[in-house]
């Protein structure tokens, strides 16, 4: 009798982030889609409704019907990282659904805009749980269950910190935080890199702050999802796994 062919294992991956279409977190999970992964996404509506673009009802619906078209297997799983329970119970439940996760990417934010004089404590702390507690929850819950392949593990952060300081200071402690990680989990064979995307137009911009930003890149155009998502892709890849404990920048040039 003719043995059946064995049937590739793919790869999953939690993507954080990804309730909007327009997100970096939605074009992270179409390349890596593309790619031959399988996606765990997970979205906070309340968030967006707290925000200037507003709730997207059937944005996570929509995007994981995209995934799966491509051929892909799709799950959305809500969390609400500001609870100390959730970053946990996110990963134990993205890996009963979908099996063990070889790739992350951290692209949720808490992100609204204050200075030195007017962050509020309130603010100030649901930015740090959101964006630095919440971050290392996963990133330890994501150790703990990966298999003897190990995994790779990317963070989005980003340069904006004066009149944004509750974003700026939880992201960079996020940035340490990773780079810790490469140290720490490289042993298990996980790398872990911080990707700064500059300046991408999800639905924050209004029409004077795009053409002062677009002025700004030199070529002459704002950076997209997508080209977030095709450096994300290489460091997720077996190509990108040499890279580890780095904050990359890509920008277009925006920071040079």
């Amino acid at each position: 009798m003719e043995t059946p062919p064995e049937v590739p294992v793919r790869n999953v991956a939690l993507v954080t982030g990804a309730g909007r279409l327009a997100s970096i977190g939605a074009g992270v999970a179409r390349q890596l889609a593309a790619e031959g992964w399988d996606l765990v996404l997970a979205y906070w509506p309340d968030y967006d409704a707290r925000m200037p673009w507003g709730t997207e009802p059937d944005g996570v619906v929509r995007l994981t019907a995209e995934l799966e078209a491509i051929g892909a297997q799709a799950h959305a799983l809500p969390a609400d990282l500001e609870d100390p329970a959730a970053a946990e119970k996110l990963v134990a439940d993205a890996v009963q659904l979908a099996g063990p996760l070889h790739g992350m990417v951290l692209s949720h934010a808490e992100s609204v805009d204050s200075g030195i004089l007017d962050t509020s404590l309130e603010s100030f702390e649901r930015h740090f749980a959101v964006n630095t507690r919440a971050s290392w929850q996963l990133i330890a819950a994501f150790a703990r269950q990966a298999t003897d392949d190990g995994g790779a593990i990317v963070a989005l952060t980003s340069d904006h910190t004066a009149f944004n300081l509750p974003y700026g200071a939880s992201k960079g402690a996020l940035d340490r935080i990773v780079i810790a990680a490469a140290r720490e989990l490289g042993p298990l064979g996980i790398s872990a890199n911080v990707l700064n995307p500059g300046p991408v137009d999800t639905g924050w911009m209004d029409d004077a702050v795009r053409e002062a930003l677009t002025d700004r890149q030199p070529g002459g155009r704002l950076g997209t999802p997508a080209d977030a998502a095709a450096t994300v892709a290489f460091l997720l890849s077996p190509a990108g796994r040499w890279v580890s404990g780095q904050l990359i920048k890509s920008d277009g040039g925006f920071s040079a």
